[in-house]
């Protein structure tokens, strides 16, 4: 097991790290003992105090958005629109609120865990933030939790994705950020053929 550990997460190039975190791998071990996972394909940045489109913007701190204040390496999971949990990787150092959210990952593991929670025939690819947190059981009962722990970490595996299969574009859902929503801090593996052939 390679766990990254809380010095990558600190890395204050918070686009980099979005990138960077095409071709890892998320696990989780959260309210059964069932371990899940895959690889994750598509990410959002969101650069805190001067980014329109984060919680955070202007330093905004409520109890909301406490955890993306905290140092990197931390869980921050939001709920939206009442429904869907949201996983966000929270970065940078203490007091710099950038975050990071998953939007898709390829499952590679635990397919059978992922259905009974969700009730049905899941995807290999969970291609939405809401869809991938429900099918990974992760909740908001998890927020500001360590990315080091048992029951959410990350892994590096060495799978390399070139720069062909990486293209960057505006985030989804932002448009009340006004020119920020034009940003291309959206990251995505455009081509995930090769991911079926992976196997743990």
């Amino acid at each position: 097991m390679s766990k990254l550990p809380l010095s990558y997460y600190r890395n204050t190039d918070t686009l980099y790290l979005a990138k960077d975190l095409l071709g890892k791998f998320l696990f989780t071990q959260t309210d059964t003992h069932n371990l899940c996972g895959g690889i994750i394909t598509e990410t959002e940045a969101y650069l805190g105090a001067t980014d329109r489109a984060s919680h955070a913007w202007g330093n905004r701190k409520t109890q909301r958005t406490q955890t993306m204040f905290m140092p990197g390496g931390v869980a921050y999971i939001y709920l939206c629109y009442g429904i869907h949990h949201l996983f966000n990787i929270v970065t940078h150092r203490e007091n710099f609120p950038h975050a990071i959210l998953i939007r898709g990952v390829f499952s590679v593991t635990g397919k059978e865990v992922m259905e009974k929670r969700t009730g049905k025939k899941v995807p290999t690819h969970l291609d939405g933030p809401g869809k991938l947190t429900k099918a990974l059981g992760i909740r908001t009962g998890y927020d500001g939790e360590l990315l080091t722990g048992n029951n959410i970490w990350l892994e590096d595996k060495n799978l390399k994705i070139p720069d062909s299969k990486i293209q960057a574009g505006p985030r989804v859902g932002v448009d009340y950020a006004g020119e920020d929503a034009k940003l291309p801090y959206r990251f995505f593996i455009n081509d995930i053929s090769a991911l079926k052939k992976i196997k743990l």
